[in-house]
């Protein structure tokens, strides 16, 4: 059976993933890429970043984006969905405050969906005070859809 998710189902899956499938357009051609994202519930805005390249340069000038974010368990049991949205690059010290949180808000996904322990919050630390500081973005949602599949044996 595959059936349309809810609202509430769709924003469960963006809230308990940390990996994405962003899709852009440069040159008028459509691009995928995977990234680690935080979904700030209370801006209803997913946190990204990303060094200064081909993407960042591709979303400032088509703004708008979507991304697809998947859980796969077989052939027959998944769920998935699609975020429309736009780019909303940050800067200063909101982009700092939002780096903040999005490192918290992934080590915690990480500790307890995979319960591992990590030290990278200090990386992401560390960066806010370097002069290569990446490139912070919000993708301000417009949309999200999504399906699942269930098979009963």
């Amino acid at each position: 059976m595959i059936r349309h998710l809810n609202d509430n189902e769709c924003i469960r899956i963006l809230a308990n993933n940390y990996i994405g499938h962003l899709s852009y357009i440069y040159n008028d051609k459509p691009f995928i890429a995977p990234i680690t994202y935080f979904y700030d519930k209370n801006i209803n805005a997913i946190i990204g970043y990303s060094a200064e390249g081909h993407k960042v340069k591709a979303m400032r000038k088509h703004t708008a984006v979507s991304m697809g974010v998947s859980e796969i368990d077989s052939v027959n049991t998944w769920d998935s969905i699609l975020v429309h949205g736009h780019y909303q690059e940050l800067y200063g010290s909101e982009a700092k405050a939002h780096l903040h949180d999005f490192s918290l808000g992934v080590k915690d996904l990480i500790v307890r969906k995979e319960h591992r322990k990590l030290d990278f919050i200090s990386q992401f630390s560390s960066q806010i005070y370097k002069d290569d500081f990446p490139i912070i973005f919000l993708i301000k949602i417009d949309e999200i859809t999504g399906k699942m599949r269930r098979h009963k044996d």
